[in-house]
């Protein structure tokens, strides 16, 4: 069930994308976030959609483990698009049941969002599918060093955040072999009324919990027996370069802004 969640993971490679500097990279896709939102038409838009199929390709990450990995996200999508699809008025009445009506702009409306919203978790699932856990840390830090004259603790911060990401694949398979044995004694978790469902999954909380508790434990006494201090003073094996192509791949993304503006117009 959870074998195919694609947050948190990383895939070694020799692309294009994996050669970047995790700083640019976490750059670009926070400029490819805002700029989907500045698509307001369907020009715009499709351009923004070829742009993340062909960096999905930069990335020679397989297009079908994508497919799995963004697979459980689509119950999220389909719902915004039925939310639009019954919710949104304008345009012309396509269907109309009694109190219910299907209207032509909620339909785009619904199609619009739902696309957008694809492409902005497959381009931030990029980032953490082509960059290791270690540089994705040390990436952050340094995006967030300026923070450390408010007297932020950005290390720790950034320390948090990418083992928070990498335990996601840990956790999901922690749930899963929790829940097989589960099903192994005879709990039936795919029949039934759906508040029985609900409550059938409440005995995985106790020692999901428990187990979530003794990985954290391992892994503080893990640090504390091999010396780690974060912070000042602390060394990197591999420090970190930004080239030529880390340049070009946030001016493009500028470009793309830009080139988003002017379709706004048409």
């Amino acid at each position: 069930m959870f074998q195919n969640v694609i947050i948190g993971q990383y895939v070694p490679g020799q692309s294009s994308l994996h050669q970047l500097d995790p700083r640019s990279k976490m750059v670009a896709a926070f400029m490819l976030m805002l700029i989907v939102f500045i698509a307001s038409n369907w020009y715009a838009l499709l351009l923004f959609v070829v742009v993340t199929i062909f960096i999905m390709w930069l990335s020679q990450v397989p297009f079908y483990f994508l497919y799995k990995g963004m697979r459980p996200i689509f119950i999220l999508v389909v719902f915004t698009f039925l939310l639009h699809l019954f919710m949104t008025k304008g345009g012309q009445v396509w269907v109309q049941l009694g109190p219910i009506s299907i209207h032509e702009q909620g339909f785009n409306q619904g199609v619009f969002l739902s696309m957008r919203l694809i492409s902005i978790i497959a381009i931030t699932s990029l980032v953490t599918l082509t960059t290791s856990p270690v540089d994705l840390t040390n990436g952050l830090e340094s995006l967030l060093k300026p923070l450390k004259k408010l007297k932020v603790p950005t290390h720790e911060f950034a320390l948090m955040v990418s083992i928070a990401l990498r335990f996601i694949p840990t956790f999901l398979q922690e749930t899963e072999k929790i829940l097989k044995a589960q099903m192994a004694r005879g709990v039936d978790f795919s029949s039934g009324p759906w508040r029985d469902r609900m409550k059938a999954l409440l005995p995985l909380l106790i020692p999901l919990f428990m187990s979530a508790f003794k990985r954290a434990e391992e892994l503080a006494l893990a640090m504390e027996a091999r010396g780690y201090q974060g912070g000042e003073g602390r060394t990197r094996l591999r420090k970190l370069q930004w080239g030529l192509m880390d340049t070009i791949a946030v001016f493009s993304c500028l470009t793309l802004g830009v080139v988003m503006i002017v379709l706004r117009s048409l």
